[in-house]
């Protein structure tokens, strides 16, 4: 993941995303033997190095388990092209320039027996090189960050992905009203759409974290977002309304199979639904108003943000309520606001063309 910026607009956001994998001393295991030849593994200290790393992205940046789990996946790669590039990488300082700069090389270009990556995808997985690389320079394991001097691919500029209020609305009635499962997911893609959250904010929801949402003044949420930071959403009547019904008619039916989970969004055996289960609500959903292609989790994010400011939202606020840590993340939709006034302008005037 990209160092010190919001990640959810990065390549991994466009499709499902699994479980948060194991640490990287179960991903990397640590064995004494150098390798054994061009598919050997890392040698030791390289990869104890690498491990030092992550676990400063734990306990000292306490990002979250799947930033670190992007992270230790981009660097596993990283050790690997090393091990079968240049056998005499046996520590950090024995890295250089022109070994990060092959290893960007075969990002672009393809190798390793892998395919070429986007710009995109080659600066998110250089990220993760540079920012070991600094961590090595600062902790004294070597002289020079050798990763400084070499630039990432710069991408093309990538709007998000919104879709207009008519299809907002069709998705969001298409679960059925009649099943725990149709109650579960109307709820579900009614939250992310009045919130705004990334689906695994919504996943990881409280109970606690919904409590008083029959206030007389605008219901809030508590999010808890990257970096364990915490922030109130306001939450529209439909969503209000389409959570009581789940939480009332269908969370306790799910509730009644599992242990006690204080978690809002339940499977069928009773515990917190998974990243992958959302994933698939928000599909199956989208394959009902024929938009699969099209529609993610992140899709209704960035529909939030766009109908927001469309409606004469101020960007602060919707920086606010997304979450992001930067203002210049949350511009981006103001693109997206210029995009479609070009348009109704192209459409509409009559001397526009």
């Amino acid at each position: 993941m990209l160092e010190g910026r919001d990640v959810e607009d990065t390549e991994l956001q466009d499709g499902p995303i699994t479980e948060p994998l194991p640490v990287i001393s179960e991903a990397l295991p640590l064995r004494e033997e150098p390798p054994a030849g061009p598919e050997g593994e890392a040698a030791p200290e390289l990869r104890r190095a690498v491990g030092r790393y992550l676990d400063h992205l734990v306990v000292e940046r306490g990002l979250s388990a799947n930033t670190v789990s992007a992270y230790r996946r981009d660097l596993a790669r990283y050790l690997e092209h090393l091990t079968t590039t240049a056998r005499d990488v046996r520590v950090s300082r024995d890295i250089t320039t022109d070994h990060v700069r092959a290893f960007v090389r075969v990002l672009r270009e393809g190798g390793d027996g892998r395919a070429a990556l986007s710009a995109r995808s080659s600066a998110r997985v250089l990220a993760a090189v540079r920012g070991v690389h600094a961590f090595w320079t600062t902790e004294s394991s070597v002289d020079t960050d050798v990763a400084s001097r070499v630039s990432p691919p710069v991408p093309g500029q990538r709007l998000p992905k919104a879709i207009g209020v008519t299809e907002v609305e069709n998705l969001l009635a298409a679960p059925d009203p009649e099943t725990p499962a149709g109650l579960r997911a109307r709820a579900f893609l009614e939250l992310l759409y009045a919130t705004g959250a990334r689906i695994s904010e919504a996943v990881a929801l409280d109970v606690d974290d919904v409590a008083g949402l029959h206030d007389e003044d605008l219901a809030l949420i508590r999010v808890q977002g990257k970096g364990e930071k915490q922030r109130l959403v306001p939450v529209g009547s439909f969503a209000v309304a389409a959570l009581d019904r789940y939480l009332v008619r269908a969370r306790p039916e799910l509730a009644r199979h599992g242990k006690g989970s204080p978690a809002v969004f339940l499977n069928a055996r009773g515990s917190r639904i998974s990243r992958q289960t959302a994933w698939n609500m928000v599909k199956d959903a989208a394959r009902t108003i024929h938009k699969e292609e099209v529609i993610t989790p992140h899709t209704l994010r960035h529909s939030f943000a766009t109908h927001l400011l469309e409606g004469g939202a101020d960007l602060r606020v919707v920086q606010e309520l997304l979450g992001h840590a930067s203002l210049a993340t949350t511009q981006i939709y103001t693109r997206v606001s210029v995009e479609s006034l070009r348009e109704v302008y192209a459409t509409s005037h009559p001397r526009a063309r």
